[in-house]
Order: C-alpha cells, then structure tokens, then sequence
C-alpha cells in the first residue's frame, strides 16, 4: 500500500520544476512517516535538477534539507514519536553493498542511497526528495532537530551545515587555530557561525569586501577581499586549516600558499569548470595537505545538531513559497542570496 504526495519535480533537464503528484511507500516497521514543513534549497539540487552532473533521472523531486513533524512510526522504532521535530538530509540508506554499516564513515562507503535521485535497493524505485508534502524514511537515516531550533533556519543544517561541520570536526577546529572559510555563501556562513563557536579564529577570504559586515557579524574575526592581490601576499603561510565553498573554478595554488607548515586545504564546494593543476612545490615545500570532504554520517550529523542546539546555530534564510522556486534557482545561480533558500511547504496548499 502506498500514499499519494505533492511536490515539485523536474521533468527533464531543460524545463522548469512545476508540481508533482507521486507515490510515498507505506511506512514499514523501521520507518518514520514525516510531515515536511520546510525544505532547504542547496546549489546541488540545480545540478541534479539540469543534469549538469550527468546521471540525473527523471522525473526528480530534489531536496535533502528537510524539517517536518513525525506523523506516524512502525512498530519496530524506538527513537520517534508523533509530533516529534526531524530532519532528514542528503541520504536515506548507506552500506546497502557493504558487509555492515559502517557508522563513522558511511558516507563515503558502497551502497549509499540518496534522498532523490536514487534507487531504492528494496523496491528498485525512485527515491524522491523534499520538494514535497510528506516522506517515509528508515529510523536510522532521520535525525532529531533540538526544540530550541526553528524547523525553517534548520532545515539548511542537514546539508550546508554537516558539509562545514564535518571537516571542521575531522580537522580539529578549535582555540589555538586559524582558520578561513573561502566563499561567503550558502555553505560558507555555515563555516563561519561553526568555527567560531568551536573556538578558532575564523577568517573570511571573500572575492570582495561586499559581506563584510556579515561575516564579522555571524563571527569571523578577519575578513580580506580576494580580488586584492596583496591579501596572498600578506596572509602568507598564515592558516592551519582552509575550507573551500566555492563553485567556481579558482587557482587553489594561491589558497595552498596561505597555510602554514602542516597545514590542510579541503575541499567542499564542486567547481564546475576545470581548475589549474596543483603544483607540487606549494605541497612539499611545507608538507601541506589538500583533501576533500563530503557531507557526514548519520552519527556526525546528529552530533552537528546537537551542537547547533547547545550554540542557537542556524543558517540566515530567505523563506519562499514552493511556486518560486524556479525564480529561486536562478538567484542561486548568481549568489542572490542571503544566505539560503528555504521552501515553506505549506504553500503546497496554495
């Protein structure tokens, strides 16, 4: 038995997400069912949504920043109630080729299960996301959203939070280190209220100085236009650790001279064009590192939560109704927002 949800999908690359009628399964024993009241809106939604990735299937619902209220639990879970605030983020199953789950680094194993743009391992069918009224989702892939959080300025936890959370987590941000976030953005005023509140001295290295007075606000202590020449020249071997939002293509070889000895660049946001190569001598020439990070386990996640809980850590947001979301796709595109969409799902009902 199935039930029937509302949302918005893209029918193929090219033409506009418009609204969506489709099949949730009923929830089984280990599921959680979850009225969805909001959806946060990431940059990799458009990317799937037109296929500029390659892969894509259609028709997609996209979203995996999602807030709701627990409407119904199977007999099995023990974690949720109704009327519980959850969230869900970029997956919904993990390990499904995998011997065993494993907790800490799921993320990164065979078999991971996306919130959209997916398979099913059980029923072959499409996974749908959040640009929608109601999902069902497995107990151990749904995450508890701390009371003091409004569900809105959450919802963009459950990606752009865990994406700046989990390096600066691995990395060990903290008192005693410096630390800059590149790009003022979605992800990177995550960065920003994270780092602060884990204590480090946070810089912004901005292309220009038009968010300054926003990131000093949400906590960075230092922030330099990127535009300016002299910022490389004068931040030079400065950093312990460098976290990198952007989505454009930069030369990283610059960013690489501004750490210190030991020191780690990585990587969060996907460039869409190709970067200039990496020279080897900005690397050994002070055994700094360059590393990748992507999202976090369900494990980190909930930890990230319960952080943001403990320091009143949300994103800033701009609420939309789901019939704008098409006009909100190209304001993301050309970085026209502070800081990150958010769809009320009740416009559903519009």
């Amino acid at each position: 038995m199935t039930t029937t949800a509302k949302g918005y999908a893209a029918l193929d690359p090219k033409s506009p997400l418009q609204p969506f009628t489709f099949e949730r399964r009923a929830p089984r024993e280990d599921d959680v069912a979850i009225s969805i009241k909001y959806c946060g809106v990431c940059h990799s939604d458009i990317h799937q949504a037109r296929d500029e990735w390659g892969g894509s299937v259609f028709p997609m619902v996209p979203g995996h920043e999602i807030a709701g209220v627990v409407t119904a639990v199977g007999a099995n879970v023990t974690k949720f109630k109704v009327g519980d605030h959850v969230g869900v983020g970029c997956f919904v199953d993990s390990c499904t080729t995998c011997k065993t789950r494993n907790v800490d680094l799921e993320q990164y194993m065979p078999g991971l299960v996306q919130t959209y743009n997916s398979v099913e391992p059980e029923t072959g069918n499409a996974t749908q996301g959040g640009y929608s009224d109601a999902i069902v989702v497995k107990e151990g892939y749904v995450l508890s959203i701390p009371d003091n959080l409004p569900l809105d300025a959450a919802a963009p936890l459950l990606c752009a939070g865990i994406t700046l959370y989990s390096p600066l987590n691995h990395w060990k941000a903290g008192p005693g280190k410096q630390v800059a976030i590149v790009g003022m953005g979605g992800l990177g005023h995550m960065g920003v209220k994270l780092a602060h509140a884990m204590g480090a001295e946070v810089t912004v290295l901005s292309q220009t100085l038009s968010k300054r007075e926003d990131g000093l606000r949400l906590g960075a202590d230092h922030y330099y236009a990127t535009n300016d020449a002299e910022t490389f020249s004068k931040l030079a071997g400065t950093f312990d650790l460098i976290i990198c939002t952007v989505g454009a293509a930069i030369d990283w070889n610059a960013y690489i001279n501004l750490l210190k000895v030991d020191g780690n660049m990585v990587i969060v946001g996907i460039p869409e064009g190709a970067t200039p190569p990496v020279s080897a001598f900005g690397l050994v020439g002070a055994r700094r590192s360059l590393s990748g990070s992507m999202i976090g386990s369900i494990k980190e996640t909930q930890e990230m939560l319960d952080f943001c809980g403990k320091h009143n850590i949300v994103s800033d947001i701009e609420v939309i109704r789901i019939q704008d979301i098409n006009e909100a796709f190209e304001r993301v595109v050309k970085s026209d927002v502070r800081y990150r969409f958010v769809i009320d799902m009740a416009s559903l009902a519009e």
